[in-house]
């Protein structure tokens, strides 16, 4: 029999649960024993849901007890970002507009966990409607970073990085608009996965009556898992991916073996680029090493031909705030802020009242599929891309980035340059842990994939985690 503890991966809790070996409502009641005793520091859960969580745990034991089929995450504990919709439970989306916002239908992606059996422990705290990379908000405390409480854990998935770092719950969702999911994995040491764009439906998004429209960014947000293992990312992946009618752009087949993909596999031969910095973006000197080291690892002992090459685009980061502009309700944002704007953050506030043209947004789709076009050309002649997920290791809390990298003087959206590109291309890519800095804070290797080639990313995901296992090595407060 397998020993279980917080440390416990979901694929093996699911199979103990359905041996019996341990029950459901044995595992709920630990996770919330284990959030009373962490969550007052980390900050990760802003809406527990002790009730519901013994609940839906009580539900899949009785589903055993009958003889009746479970799903593949029956029983294990989990937690969802809050700007994921649940019904009958408050999302805040970290908002005082939205501060009692309850929802009144599920998510896609909580309707599918829920009948795959995994067990809701709450709602994951965020930054205001998601509009940044960190973990602060106005309306809920600060959530910090297992490694390090004085830092970030990044976000804007920031509850669910720090709660799977800490060993409160083995996997979260979390969403991905410019590098949500895989900002706080690189940050707090997870796996993150940003699937091809369609892969994952997204339906209804944050709504609420009083100000129509306010929702995720159509064609650039992603739901995905975040997890301490491949493995328990594709099994995630298994349960969310699919088509469904309610998003228009869901991809009509479901054509990956996610956990078939999920398996180490030889990768002698295949063609790699790597990408230190895109040609222009400035990257924290450890961070370079780090990454760097991590990159041979492909060459040297998976066998892979990696080549230094960049696609040849210019900064697009101008050109992907429009595009966010351009998927944001203006009309009821502009509602909200004049509302509440004085208790909001307040970067957010001056990108709502910032007086967008048509032109910046017309400009902004051109850039798109320059950007599209160049990583498109590039990757007929490699199977996989791979950069560090963030230019810099994990920062102070309260502020939106660094303004000095390696020198260099840098706006405070420098730091995100590797990830919010995948999110206009609609790319495959995954953010795994490549090693640790000096002070102990996690550093995480970008891999990109072709355009719906998902099972490569994750399969060279799973082969560097057999070649360098990281999943043994946790925050010192977690223990």
């Amino acid at each position: 029999m397998v020993t279980l503890s917080w440390k416990t991966d979901a694929a093996t809790l699911a199979d103990a649960v359905r041996r019996r070996d341990v029950s459901a409502v044995e595992l709920a009641q630990a996770a919330l024993a284990r959030i009373d005793k962490l969550d007052a520091t980390l900050h990760a859960f802003c809406t527990p849901t002790p009730e519901l969580a013994l609940r839906e745990a009580t539900a899949v034991d009785r589903a055993i007890a009958a003889g009746e089929p479970v799903g593949p995450l029956a029983g294990v504990p989990y937690g969802i970002k809050d700007l994921i919709c649940t019904r009958d439970v408050r999302t805040m989306s970290g908002a005082v507009a939205y501060a009692d916002f309850v929802p009144d239908e599920d998510d896609v992606v909580v309707e599918r966990m829920r009948a795959a059996g995994a067990v809701a422990l709450g709602k994951t705290n965020v930054p205001e409607f998601g509009y940044s990379g960190v973990g602060h908000n106005p309306v809920c405390e600060t959530t910090v970073n297992p490694w390090d409480t004085t830092r970030t854990p990044g976000g804007s998935s920031a509850g669910s990085g720090a709660a799977v770092a800490a060993g409160l719950c083995p996997i979260a969702l979390g969403s991905d608009g410019g590098g949500s999911v895989r900002i706080p994995s690189s940050f707090c040491g997870l796996v993150g996965v940003k699937a091809s764009m369609g892969r994952v439906p997204l339906y209804p998004g944050t709504k609420d009556e009083r100000y129509p429209g306010v929702s995720s960014w159509e064609s650039l947000e992603h739901i995905g898992p975040m997890t301490r293992t491949v493995r328990d990312a594709a099994l995630m992946l298994s349960v969310i991916a699919g088509p469904d009618a309610r998003d228009r752009l869901s991809i009509p087949t479901c054509d990956i073996d996610w956990l078939a993909a999920a398996t180490p596999k030889e990768m002698k031969g295949l063609r790699v680029a790597y990408s230190p910095d895109w040609g222009y973006a400035a990257v924290d000197p450890e961070v370079r090493r780090i990454v760097g080291e991590a990159v041979r690892v492909f060459e040297q002992d998976l066998g892979c031909s990696v080549e230094e090459a960049h696609p040849g685009f210019s900064d697009p980061l101008g050109a992907f705030w429009a595009l966010v502009a351009m998927e944001t309700d203006l009309k009821g944002m502009r509602a909200i802020v004049a509302e509440h704007g004085d208790r909001m953050t307040p970067h957010l506030v001056e990108f709502i009242r910032r007086d967008w043209k048509a032109e910046d947004l017309t400009d902004a789709l051109m850039v798109r599929k320059a950007v599209t076009n160049k990583l498109w050309r590039f990757m007929r002649n490699y199977d996989l891309l791979l950069t560090p997920t963030l230019a810099v290791p994990a920062f102070g809390l309260h502020v939106q980035g660094v303004e000095k990298i390696d020198g260099r003087m840098v706006t405070p959206s420098s730091w995100l340059a590797f990830t919010f590109p995948m999110n206009m291309t609609g790319q495959p890519a995954a953010s795994v842990p490549a090693g640790f800095t000096a002070s102990g804070l996690p550093v995480g290797l970008q891999i990109i994939g072709r355009h719906l080639d998902d099972a490569s990313v994750l399969r060279a995901a799973a082969s560097f985690e057999a070649a360098r296992p990281w999943a043994d090595r946790w925050p010192a407060m977690a223990q």
